[in-house]
């Protein structure tokens, strides 16, 4: 050995005291010179970490209800719990030259697993206890359900004991056998007492789960019920889409952002509520496409702008009527581009010819013209083919011949228009303007505004005229023009030779349509405005017409957002860029797209049992329900134009609701002020047919419809079910008139009802309002909601973890499936099966109370069919005329319902499937071979009204029907579809889907991956040949029309309603001047309150939530810990300090609607004179008691209030006619103004 060998222990390190000392401090056996340390076991050590990830299985299953994403995700479970989630990655490819789908998902559905074992998940059946009490008491003494439930309704103190608890707890935990008996006999004696349409069905976006939606709406229909609508009651309903396409919706998938190379992206916050699809726009900037985005606050999205326009709040319409008139000006008039010019004259209304009509108010101020309705074959002689020539509009050619181009509303609906539906023009070569013909005058012609300062005298508020010039020719006694010149005239472009009020250049301010008028109202300096439109412009040149706009809820959900919508439109259809891959408009808010939706429409509205089904405007019949048309004085006149002829004098704007409703252009549901049961047995006494009885009646006065007295005790509805839907805590616009009308309950409602004087003419007054017009209100959710803590019962519903279901989404083009990872827990069950629970219940209860009784359905006019022709040239009389039941009233159709059945028909897919077949969009299918081979599989029903039908009685069944039943996902469906319409447009169409015609997608192929969706007629896009999806690809490719009157799409509106509105052609509105039509402070009014407080009145925007999705998400424990624990408010830094509020401080905000109580954000990102209440925030959690009351605080929903416009209820006239989400009044919420003010910082809750 060495000497360093033998040194002793002493001076050895190994001879340390203390690392002998950590021999017996640490695990495992240490060599003697404590050098070394033994440990057994291998991997051991980091078994923890292991296990944390370790799973069972992993199950594929997505989310809903409200997330528009659409994402396949991967659920992990272990030992029967679920674990965690993360993303799919098998999407089929998006092919080599753009980015795939794939891994898509964000953090709000990573965190989904939270609510699976959540202290806001609800694990058993509830009723509320004062209710329960009383039922319990009235079954002993009854015996009979149906009869107890009667005795407690008809009971004034029973039923205003328990309506008066709502929102106060005592809910006590009950079987689902007492739960449901409860619900089925409210049902049962409902349509007993007062008839099938007092109830009513609430749940939305239903492509996020299609069959726990279609099956609610299944039960609703099969029982007569109403199903309210979702789309337009979020205000995620364009509009314009209708008033300009004639289709709703229909917009390109993410994938297809990438091929734009000049994106605006303008109200669509695409990071926040389009998080899983953000990167195609980021990653587009790869191949130099350039990102505009404009908003009024520095968004998520606006830190990828490559420029930022920040526009004041609402002013936006006014900044495209800029960009317009520069686009206009010199690519059309100036430079006269052939590219734009063609796909103007094709492809949009531009060379229809309008009449002049002579106008003597001493309001036009001399100008002796104002725009009319377009020429149709029936006013001139003209030889065209021969049918409905009232709806064939005409052009004009440069010899001055009058032309019908074909492709007409007329040629859609008439056996003469077999082969001439289409835009191939029949050789017809129509000028753009009268200044193209041989000889033309010049005319002077008046037109409205609306941007000017308000004052109390005004009928019409902010409105104006502008004098202008138009081309005009004669053709006999008429003056005509044509679209495309009054649109030069509305963007204020001027022509040599012509009279009228012309801006100087872009710099004149004084004339409304030039960038430096928009830079005095948005703020958006005139240069920026004037170079992004010629940019815009130039780009589509360049590119074919890949110049797109990305908007959404930042401008959708204000009042005037139809207008806002249209103008932005035109610069798309002025640029030709709609049709175009990369191109035209894409809406995002909310999700219309259910991509199978033929078979999903005949399954979820039980129309393989009966038609039509009760469909309902959900905005009407919440404005009816909740009584704010009590306090709603606001007159139709202060927001029509100066120059219309009269349609809204004297009349508000629930006056024009109520006028729409009895003319059939818009459903109304409760109907009639009796049982529309009642009266079928009536007029089978009567020997008389119901549609002739009812018309009588209505005529001797003896009958009347509900909405003219809503608050009758026989007129409003008793029952109202929720499932996958927050109604209280996310879409009730205006929460505290729901609290106290429609629930009877503790309510915040600051408003006075109106005066006489003020009140609407056409609806009776009662001075008693009923105190809840709720018999009953159910709910069925998997969290405690604010609509959950309201409702009488509550029931346990799986979540998206724990059922088998659909999803599909505008966003990518795929459907794919739902599947339990765990079986749903506690006693939690899908609403499939709550739903078919029900269904026989009720079944059970009618063979005593109900059994057969013909319904009669009030249907209203609707579009894609023949009832679109009832309103020639949309004139109508102020006057209500003779009752004929389909033309100036609903059509009357009676429909047969045996309510001991109900429960064997939600289980079997009806006989009308096949003899009636299913049309989609005017579209006939006919799924024969399909239904067989459905027998086949799924087995069929051996007694009842379905013996030897298909079965339908699990949820893969029904998912299997929808796929089978479907064009975009049935092959041969899809290729016989095209057929039908390739003989009505005499263009080709069948090659789109014939190489899919063998084609069948099955719900087992959903699971194993997400499928692609098959080209089909019931959307307007093109996958054909892996191309990404964009609307109306088919219009403009294949010549087939837009389902609108010329068969184009729209800039001239010309329904007697939207010429009185002063809107036929896009034009800029501000946002609605509630300070003078409610008497509300203006925004920017700075004061103190009644206790000396300072205040400040600011514009109240209520944004989608960066963290939430609706009310989901921002409720869980992580959100609220990274939050500031409760609901907040962001304000500028000016208008805290007007008001001595810092950050973090408690505010309350109030007005005529409600009051809220929150926290401070002050942020720099805020402009000042607008405050964000991010939308969705609960107030479970955090919310104090206000000083105003002393009243818990209330919810975002709280400060607003529905505002109807009237244009929005017009039916029966080309694409103005009404379908299920599709056309109607909107939740608007974006015009409100609040107080805000620093309220005491010691709370109480």
């Amino acid at each position: 050995m060495t000497e360093y060998d033998e040194t002793s222990d002493a001076e050895s390190p190994s001879g340390s005291a203390l690392l002998k000392m950590g021999t017996w401090l640490r695990r495992g056996t240490t060599s003697p010179d404590t050098r070394q340390l033994f440990l057994e076991g291998g991997r051991d050590a980091d078994v923890f970490y292991r296990k944390c990830w370790s799973h069972d299985k992993v199950v594929r299953s997505t989310h809903g209800v409200n997330c528009t994403g659409s994402c396949s995700w991967k659920i992990y479970v272990k030992e029967g719990i679920i674990t965690w989630e993360s993303q799919q990655t098998d999407y089929p490819s998006t092919g080599p030259d753009m980015p795939d789908y794939e891994p898509r998902g964000c953090p709000r559905g990573a965190s989904f697993s939270w609510y699976e074992y959540s202290p806001t998940r609800i694990r058993h059946p509830y009723v509320r206890s004062v209710l329960l009490d009383a039922w319990r008491d009235k079954l002993a003494e009854f015996g009979d359900p149906v009869d107890a439930w009667a005795s407690i309704t008809n009971d004034p103190e029973l039923s205003q004991a328990y309506k008066c608890a709502r929102g106060h707890g005592g809910m006590v935990r009950v079987s689902w056998e007492e739960a449901t008996q409860i619900i089925a006999a409210a049902y049962v004696h409902t349509i007993k007492a007062y008839g099938p349409d007092r109830i009513a069905g609430f749940s939305v976006i239903p492509a996020m789960s299609m069959v726990s939606y279609g099956a609610g709406s299944r039960f609703t229909e099969l029982l007569g019920g109403t199903m309210l609508s979702f789309y337009d009651w979020y205000a995620d309903l364009p509009p314009a889409s209708p008033q300009v396409f004639g289709d709703q919706t229909d917009v390109p998938e993410a994938g297809d952002w990438f091929n734009s190379q000049y994106l605006i992206m303008w109200g669509s916050n695409v990071p926040v509520t389009r998080t899983p699809d953000a990167h195609f726009m980021t990653e587009a900037r790869y191949h130099g496409q350039k990102v505009v985005v404009v908003s009024p606050d520095y968004a998520d999205n606006t830190k990828f702008a490559d420029e930022w326009l920040r526009v004041a709040s609402g002013t936006d319409g006014a900044l495209a009527m800029a960009m317009g008139h520069v686009i206009l000006s010199e690519f059309h008039v100036k430079r006269r581009e052939p590219m734009f010019l063609d796909y103007m004259r094709r492809y949009t209304d531009s060379p229809f010819l309008v009449e002049l009509d002579r106008f003597d108010g001493p309001q036009a101020d001399g100008a002796a013209y104002v725009p009319g309705k377009f020429l149709t074959a029936d006013k001139v002689n003209l030889q065209t083919r021969p049918d409905h020539p009232e709806f064939r509009p005409l052009v004009m050619e440069a010899d001055g011949s009058l032309k019908d181009p074909g492709g007409t509303l007329a040629d859609r609906f008439s056996e003469s228009g077999v082969g001439h539906w289409n835009l191939d023009l029949d050789g017809v070569n129509p000028v753009m303007s009268m200044m193209d013909v041989n000889s033309w005058e010049a005319v002077e012609i008046a037109l409205p505004r609306f941007d000017l300062p308000s004052s109390p005298d005004q009928t019409s508020l902010g409105a104006g005229i502008v004098h202008r010039g138009v081309p005009a020719r004669r053709i006999g006694d008429r003056l005509v023009t044509t679209v495309y010149d009054l649109l030069l005239a509305q963007y204020a472009v001027s022509r040599e030779g012509l009279p009228g009020q012309w801006p100087s250049g872009y710099d004149d301010p004084t004339v409304p349509g030039t960038p430096a008028w928009q830079a005095e109202l948005t703020g958006v300096p005139a240069a920026a405005a004037e170079r992004i439109g010629r940019e815009f412009a130039l780009n589509s040149l360049e590119t074919g017409g890949r110049s797109m706009i990305v908007m959404g809820a930042g401008v959708n959900h204000f009042y005037h957002a139809d207008e806002i919508y249209r103008t932005f439109l035109a610069l798309t259809n002025m640029c030709a860029t709609q049709g175009v891959n990369g191109g035209g408009w894409a809406h995002y808010v909310g999700q219309e797209k259910v991509r199978p939706f033929t078979g999903w429409a005949n399954y979820s509205f039980a129309l393989d049992w009966a038609r039509p089904a009760r469909q309902m405007i959900a905005t009407a019949w919440y404005y009816l329900t909740t009584d704010q048309w009590r306090y709603d004085g606001a007159r139709a006149e202060s927001i029509a134009s100066p120059l219309g002829s009269g349609s809204f004098a004297g009349r508000t704007t629930a006056d024009c609701m109520v006028y729409s409703a009895r003319r059939g252009w818009t459903p109304s549901y409760p109907t009639f002020t009796r049982n529309p049961l009642d009266l079928a047995d009536e007029a089978a006494a009567a020997g008389m047919e119901p549609a002739e009885y009812i018309a009588q009646k209505l005529t001797d006065g003896s009958l009347g419809f509900a909405c003219e007295d809503p608050d009758a005790t026989q007129n409003y509805p008793r029952l109202l079910a929720n499932w996958r839907t927050n109604l209280l805590g996310s879409s009730a616009k205006g929460t505290e008139f729901f609290m106290k009308h429609m629930l009877g309950c503790e309510n915040d409602v600051n408003a006075t009802e109106l005066t006489e004087g003020k009140r609407p003419t056409d609806i009776r007054w009662r001075d008693d309002t009923p105190p809840g017009k709720l018999d009953l209100m159910w709910t069925a959710d998997f969290r405690n909601t604010s609509t959950t803590l309201h409702s009488d019962v509550v029931l346990p519903a799986a979540t998206w973890y724990e059922k088998h279901d659909l999803s599909s989404t505008d966003m990518h083009p795929y459907v794919h499936s739902f599947n339990p990872a765990v079986d749903p827990p506690w006693e939690a069950r899908t609403d499939f099966e709550v739903f078919r629970t029900l269904a026989y219940s009720v079944s059970q209860m009618a063979v005593k109370h109900l059994g057969t009784r013909t319904d009669i359905v009030a249907a209203p006019l609707m579009h894609d069919t023949p009832d679109e022709m009832t309103t020639p040239a949309g004139s109508v009389s102020r006057e209500q005329e003779a009752w004929i039941p389909g033309v100036t009233m609903p059509k009357l159709v009676t429909v047969e319902r045996d309510y001991t059945q109900i429960g064997a028909k939600f289980d079997t897919l009806g006989p009308l499937t096949e003899s009636l077949g299913m049309v989609t969009k005017g579209v006939p299918f006919h799924p024969d071979p399909e239904v067989a081979d459905l027998a086949q599989r799924h087995g069929v029903a051996t007694s009842g009204p379905g013996a030897g039908r298909p079965l339908l009685d699990t949820a893969i069944k029904a998912c299997d029907t929808i796929l089978a039943t479907s064009g975009t996902t049935n092959g041969r469906l899809a290729t016989a579809g095209f057929e039908q319409l390739e003989a009505r447009t005499g263009t080709k169409l069948t090659d789109l889907s014939v190489g899919s015609q063998d084609r069948r997608v099955t719900f087992t192929d959903t699971v194993t991956q997400p499928q692609p969706v098959i080209t089909s007629p019931e959307w307007s896009g093109s996958e054909h040949g892996g191309r990404r999806y964009s609307a109306f690809v088919i219009n403009m490719e294949r010549h087939k029309p837009w389902h609108t009157l010329t068969g184009r799409m729209h800039y001239y509106l010309d329904h007697d309603w939207m010429r009185d509105m002063g809107e036929s052609l896009p034009i800029f509105r501000p946002p609605l001047d509630v300070a003078h039509i409610y008497d509300e402070p203006p925004a920017g009014y700075t004061g103190t309150d009644a206790d000396g407080a300072a205040v400040v009145s600011v514009r109240y925007m209520t944004p989608h939530n960066k963290w939430g999705i609706h009310s989901q998400y921002y409720d869980n424990l992580h959100m609220l810990t990274l939050a500031r624990g409760g609901q907040t408010i962001w304000m500028s830094p000016a208008d805290a300090a007007k008001i001595g509020v810092s950050d973090n401080d408690w505010v309350e905000a109030y007005n005529r609607n409600g009051t809220v109580d929150a926290r401070a954000i002050v942020s720099h990102r805020i402009p000042e004179g607008t405050v964000f209440m991010y939308h969705g925030q609960e107030r479970t959690v955090n919310t104090p008691l206000t000083e105003r009351s002393g009243k818990r605080g209330g919810t975002h929903n709280s400060l607003t209030r529905i505002l109807l416009k009237p244009s929005h209820f017009i039916g029966g006239y080309a694409q103005l006619s009404y379908a299920f989400n599709y056309y109607g009044p909107t939740g608007n919420q974006r015009d409100e103004v609040t107080l805000i003010r620093r309220r005491g910082q010691e709370v109480t809750f």
